[in-house]
Parts: structure tokens; sequence; C-alpha cells
């Protein structure tokens, strides 16, 4: 599913949203993935609308 761009899933929940699907990934393996795809955390990627 799409994340909300004004509050993007975090490395945790991403980790417990693939845990629900059967794929066990810990939440610091996310973030490498994350870190090595260049996908900014979280807190970065949330968007503003005004």
């Amino acid at each position: 599913s799409e994340e909300n761009p004004q509050k993007p899933y975090s490395d945790l929940q991403v980790s417990e949203i693939l845990k629900q699907k059967d794929i066990s990934i810990a939440r610091r393996t996310v973030a490498k993935y994350r870190e090595a795809l260049r996908i900014l955390p979280h807190n970065k990627r949330k968007r503003y609308d005004f």
C-alpha cells in the first residue's frame, strides 16, 4: 500500500507490516536497505501541505 506523505512509515512500522505478511525482518535490516536505496528516514520524508 502507498504510505501517507504526511505520515510516512518508520523503519519499525515497515518491519511490523512485513511481519504481518510472514516476512520476518528486523528494524535495523529495514534501515540498512532503506539507506542502500537512498531513501530518507521517515522524519525527513514527511510532506507538509499548507
